[in-house]
This record gives C-alpha cells, structure tokens and sequence, in this order.
C-alpha cells in the first residue's frame, strides 16, 4: 500500500513537474500542436482533392445550396439572400451569356463591380460557364483600366449600375478592341453597351451543367486579380483553385463555424473580401454581411443588427473605430473574432480596451504570394507565428537587404545572408511545387522579376515579397516595412512609377520622384513626390492637383511635393529614396520648399508650420 502510494504520489510530482516546464519554456506548445493539426488535415483535404475529384470553392457553394437552401448567405443593406437565391441568380446569368453565345468556356470575363449581390452572381455565373474572371478595382480609370484588359485578355466588362458613368471616357477604346460591355441594368442609353437585369429577369435557373465548371487541375486559373507592383501599372495576380481553396480555409482554421455571422466591409476585387471573406463563409456554410462601403459611425450598429460575431478589418479600418467618438454601448455586441492585417500595436490595444477583449487574427500573405503567416496565438504586434515543423512545411528565409542599393546583400560567392534572429530583413518564400508561384498573366518578365534566383544555392528560386521582416526569439514573425516601389496607404499599395507618369502630364515638372512618408497616427505611409521644375517653368500648384485629381485613385495621390534642384541618384543611376524617405516633411528641418494637397483650395499649397502642426495631431483629415 505504502509503494502504491509513493508511486502515485511520484506520478503526480512529474505531471506537474512537465506541466510546469511546458509553460515556463514552452508555453505555447499545445497552441501550436492544435494549430499545426488543423493545417495539416486541411492540406490532407486538397491532397485528396488533387488525386481523386477536384472540388472547388465554386462546387463547395453548390454543395452548401443544396444542403442549406433557405440559410442566409449575404445580407446586403437589410436585404437577405439565401444560398439558393444566389444559386439560382448566377444561374440564370450564365444562361443568359450562353444563350448570347458572348462567351465560352475558358474565356476571361472582366468585372467592374461594387459590393453587391450581383458581384457574386455574376463570378458563380460566368464560372459555372467555365470562364475566368477579372476583377477590377473600381477606383482605376483611363489608361490604366485599358491596360488590365490588354494584360488579362478579356473580352467582355460585365459593369454594376453605379459605376457605368466611369468607362464614358474609355468605351470607345474598348469597342475598338472588341470588347463587349454589358451593364448591370434594365435598359442602357450609352451606344454599344447591352442591359443585362431584363434578361436575367427572363432566363430560366435550372442549374448549369457540371461538367462545364469542372477542371482538370487545381492550378488552373480561376481569378485574375490586380495588384500595384513596380512596374507601374497594374498587375493581373494569377489566381488558381489551389490558392482560392487555400484562402478559404482562413475562417476555419482560426475556429470559425457555421454559426458565425461575418461582417465584410472591405471591397470584393481584393483577395481579402472574395477569396477569404466569400470563400470562408461558403465553408463554413455560415452568413455574410456584406458592406458597400465601410463606415465607422455604423460599424457596431450593423454588429448588433445582424448579430455578427466575426468581422474583416485592415489596420486602418480599426484606427478609424478608435478615433470615433466613445459610447457607453461600445462593448455591447457578440463580435469576438477580428480576421485581416495591418493592425497596428497602439491601435490594437486601444481597440482591446474600447470594444473588448476581441481576439485579433492577423494574417500576412500577398494576393499573389506563396506563403501565408497566421497569428494564431494572438499576440499583440505580430503577423504571424512558426515554429520548426511550420518550417519543414513551408520554407522561408529572412535575409540581409541593403536599403540604400535596394537590393539583397550578397556574400563572396554571390548568394544571400540570412540574418541573425530578432534582426530585419527581406522575407523570401521558397518556390516549389508544394508552394508554386503562379505569377501574374501578360508578360512573363513580371512573374520572373518577383523570383530571385541562386539565393543560397545554384538553381534555387525564391518568391521575393518586398517585405522587410523581424522572427524574435520565441518565432513571432513581425511585419517592419516595404521596399521597393510600392508602399501602402489606405489600405491599397501604390505603385509609385504609375505615380510618377502622372506627375510628368504637367509641362513644367521635368523629374519626379515619387515615395511615402510616415504620418503619425496613420496605418502604411502617405505620398509624397520630390519634384523639379522645368528651367523657364514655375511650380503650378493647380495644375498639378487637376492632373492628379484626374488621373489618379484617391490614395495614390501625393499628399506632399517636395521641390529640388536636383535629383539624387544611387550608384546604379536609380532615383534615391532612402534618405528622402527618412527625411520626411517636417517644413521646420527641410530648406527645400514643401506644398500640400488641399481639397479645398483644389491646389497644392505651401506646407507652412500650422499646417504640419495640424497633420501631427491629427486635426486635418488625409
């Protein structure tokens, strides 16, 4: 008796004694162990996937249509619209293109569209016809809208009802090309463009044939979507089945259910919204609440109105949900997931502190990236989390990168250097046929210019993110900056040489060029263009906003200009940035002039100190 208990008592002493250890040295083991479960029996999903019927994210909505028929599945502006309401209006849709003989299978369809329930009718529509969509972003125009047909190769718009007044200056462009246009209304007053809604209204919704939307392969292209890179122009990310499975996995492996009500404020032509947001609903088999356009005076009234328990954010949209005024009911609501990126620490404490303890859910990954970082555990600054089987599974590496030459640093025999843990560098994702790189459609010099070669070995290729990152000592992976010719702001990626040929429209600048700069208290980095004037020319403050308030989205215009004499170039004869970037705007620490972008003097203006001073404490809106 007495050796039975001493054993039982000994047994108990080492539980504890590991129990204890586990949490001292390995506190988020079982976290991880959990996680990393839920990855691997979801990749077990596509494996099965790949090797017997492929089924996709489209046949996934068709499966929940016929099992949850009656069960929201977006609700837009009060409106409710069930699995089989949208089921049966995407396939009267496809009806009505097949019956036109418009398009056929393996056609690329282009959409311009806002957030509607007509958005996602028209993408199940055109795919059940086994076409390809092209979602466009509705804040481009002119010639950079031609160009996302010329990349993708589309040869039919489909068009929402608001957005119809946007191609006027275009339509004759695209009917040169060949490119059908069909609009999202009853009757069309514009020549060559087709109404759409009175035929839909008269086709039949008998379900389209399968085979029609089946596919051979999961990396077959699904969706092209555009991303601003460096060349410019927007890019066509090539989407496949692979990758818009993957996404659609978000929700569930942070714990999602078929309970859940999602909220979606973002636009659908970003991944975020379609392929996590739409994707991750259909699922789950759970309830979209689908925004037009996001407004922080009625987030939290929609909350608990439709009782959403997991809403979309970009870090920018939680900084305007702290900057509204307080309410005694803020914490009133059934939201306890927050999905997205970009959330900033201070914010994410202080949207802690005014909503609840909301669980936050990062995610870093790009549209048309390789690798996907989630914060599973929830820790507050960070994007990600690895750890050493994640690495076994997914190969990454943070390397050494030179700010000032712009480029990765390279030891004798010409490879990369990883660094040091805790120390920033250039995240690169291995490619391989567990992580392929799809690239982007048109040219293949702007797939092949994201591929960095011979990294650490010969004949290795590595997909270069452009990011700038930090794993501390207990595998956090922290976002730090961008390099290159892109930087966010509002929650989009500007491209700064599609900037700069803007900025070369009025005759009196002779050189732009074109970088952002930190504001404070804001997400991402605002823009600002260092300039010289033409000798014989001056600086023409309206001209310059009428130019840009023409040719350019909302956020890609360059809230400061920065005169100079000359422009200081690197030693391989590119621009420099760095030190322009590093000096910011502060009128009081540069002699050069500075002017600011100013709505209501439709001018750029001189940036005098006040006017800083009102932009440092957040009293001028950007």
């Amino acid at each position: 008796m007495f050796f039975s208990v001493t054993w039982a008592t000994a047994l108990l002493a080492g539980i504890v004694s590991v129990y204890i250890a586990q949490r001292l040295c390995f506190p988020y083991f079982w976290k991880d162990v959990f996680y990393l479960l839920k990855v691997i029996r979801y990749g077990a999903r596509l494996e099965f996937y790949k090797r017997t019927k492929i089924v996709t994210v489209l046949d996934r909505f068709v499966q929940q249509a016929r099992r949850i028929p009656d069960k929201p599945f977006l609700i837009v502006e009060g409106v409710s619209y069930t699995y089989r309401q949208i089921d049966e209006r995407s396939n009267r849709l496809a009806r009505v293109f097949e019956q036109q003989g418009s398009v056929k299978r393996g056609d690329t369809v282009a959409m311009l569209m806002s957030n509607e329930p007509d958005f996602v009718s028209v993408w199940f529509g055109l795919s059940k016809l086994g076409c390809a969509l092209a979602f466009l972003n509705t804040n481009i125009r002119s010639r950079s809208l031609l160009h996302c047909f010329n990349s993708c190769g589309a040869k039919l718009l489909v068009v929402g009802a608001d957005l119809l007044d946007t191609l006027k200056e275009i339509l004759p462009s695209l009917h040169e090309d060949n490119i059908s246009v069909w609009a999202m209304k009853h009757e069309v007053s514009h020549p060559g463009v087709y109404s759409l809604l009175d035929k839909i209204e008269q086709a039949s919704h008998e379900p389209m044939p399968a085979e029609l939307r089946s596919t051979t392969s999961l990396k077959t292209p699904l969706l092209y979507i555009f991303t601003s890179g460096t060349t410019g122009l927007p890019k066509a990310a090539v989407i496949t089945h692979l990758q818009s499975l993957k996404a659609a996995g978000g929700f569930w492996a942070y714990g999602g259910t078929a309970e859940d009500v999602i909220y979606t404020p973002l636009p659908l032509y970003h991944s975020a919204a379609s392929l996590v947001g739409i994707g991750g609903t259909i699922e789950l088999g759970a309830t979209c609440v689908l925004k037009k356009k996001f407004s922080a005076s009625q987030f939290w009234n929609d909350c608990r109105k439709y009782d959403v328990t997991i809403f979309q954010y970009i870090g920018e949209l939680c900084r305007y949900l702290c900057n509204q005024p307080k309410a005694e009911n803020e914490k009133d609501h059934k939201v306890y997931m927050g999905v997205g990126n970009g959330l900033r620490q201070d914010v994410w404490r202080e949207f802690h502190e005014r909503f609840g303890k909301i669980r936050m859910c990062e995610l870093y990954g790009s549209t048309e990236g390789n690798l996907c970082f989630m914060n599973h555990i929830g820790k507050i600054g960070a994007v990600g989390r690895s750890n050493f089987f994640y690495k076994l599974l997914f190969k990454y590496d943070l390397v050494k990168y030179d700010m000032l030459k712009e480029e990765p640093v390279k030891d004798e025999q010409g490879f990369c250097l990883r660094v040091k843990r805790g120390e920033m560098g250039l995240l690169l994702s291995k490619i391989s046929s567990q992580s392929p790189f799809f690239g982007y459609a048109g040219s293949k010099q702007l797939t092949e210019n994201k591929v960095l070669r011979n990294v650490f070995v010969k004949g290795d290729a590595y997909f270069n993110t452009g990011d700038l990152m930090v794993e501390d000592e207990e595998n956090f992976i922290s976002f730090k900056d961008r390099v290159g010719d892109t930087f966010r702001w509002k929650g989009e990626n500007v491209a700064t040489t599609e900037v700069t040929e803007v900025l070369g429209l009025p005759d009196f600048i002779q050189e732009a060029n074109v970088y952002g700069v930190e504001v404070p208290a804001h997400e991402g980095r605002a823009g600002m263009a260092a300039i010289i004037v033409r000798p014989s020319f001056e600086f023409d403050g309206k001209k310059l906003f009428e130019a840009v308030l023409t040719h350019l989205p909302t956020y890609a215009r360059p809230l400061f200009i920065r005169l100079q004499e000359s422009m200081e170039m690197t030693g391989t004869f590119k621009q420099q940035k760095f030190r322009l970037v590093k000096s910011g705007f502060n009128p009081s620490t540069i002699s050069d002039p500075l002017y600011f972008l100013d709505y209501t003097e439709k001018s750029y203006v001189p940036l005098t100190d006040a006017i800083y001073e009102s932009i440092r404490a957040g009293q001028r809106k950007l």
